[in-house]
């Protein structure tokens, strides 16, 4: 007899990892971009423009860096927070917590003896009974003790690798204009690469989260560009 084929589900599980890996590499393609462009126009030594653009490399990947971590220490810090809450309402006020699980069940479409009967199993164990009102009623998931030291690094990693990207054309020996006119092909390039990947992990359209990446970056880097050298003619640079 011919064995059943078993069917496994692949589900996408790494969704803080490539949030932080596209907060990272978003920015550092386009403001370094905008930054070296905008020089671009202003002088015509490669190394000003490599100085300047490494220092904001530097400075954007720890202030974004910074900022994932601290982010991601307020969300243990909620997550701590509102599991003390629990902890003593189930102490103090267990049943109002347990009519708050019937309702849940209810919800779900369970009601007379299997509504009892699932409502008992919870409230039986306080640890459980903890865990299933932190997830069911206020939607919290315990978060990882190295959540927050794992998204500032790689946000701030990502912004390294991403910013090379825009910078690099400007270590060759060309002009300035030249390597402005590479440097915009090499990010736009990485950028739809990078939405590519993106939405394959993700178990999305490739061609298009590739082509959605590729715009929205461009835009962004135009915008940023433009900006840049309004402020730069403004100022008479």
């Amino acid at each position: 007899m011919k064995a059943k084929p078993t069917h496994r589900e692949e589900h996408f599980t790494a969704s803080e990892l490539v949030r932080d890996l596209v907060i990272g590499m978003s920015d550092g393609l386009t403001v370094p971009f905008a930054l070296a462009a905008g020089l671009a126009g202003a002088v015509s030594n490669h190394w000003l423009i490599v100085i300047a653009g490494a220092s904001e490399i530097a400075a954007g990947s720890i202030a974004m860096g910074l900022g994932g971590y601290l982010a991601a220490r307020g969300d243990a810090d909620l997550y701590a927070a509102e599991l003390a809450r629990e902890q003593r309402e189930i102490v103090e006020l267990p049943d109002r917590e347990r009519q708050e699980i019937e309702q849940i069940f209810i919800g779900y479409g369970l009601s007379g003896q299997a509504l009892e009967a699932a409502t008992e199993a919870i409230v039986s164990d306080p640890h459980s009974w903890l865990r299933f009102m932190m997830r069911e009623e206020l939607g919290l998931d315990e978060p990882d003790p190295r959540r927050a030291r794992t998204s500032g690094a790689t946000i701030a990693g990502a912004y390294i690798v991403g910013g090379m990207v825009p910078l690099a054309p400007y270590l060759f020996p060309i002009s300035v204009n030249q390597a402005l006119a590479l440097s915009g092909v090499l990010t736009l390039i990485v950028l739809g690469l990078f939405g590519y990947l993106k939405a394959r992990i993700a178990g999305l359209d490739a061609v298009r989260g590739a082509a959605q990446t590729a715009i929205l970056g461009a835009l962004a880097a135009g915008a940023a560009y433009l900006i840049s050298r309004i402020i730069s003619g403004a100022a008479g640079v």
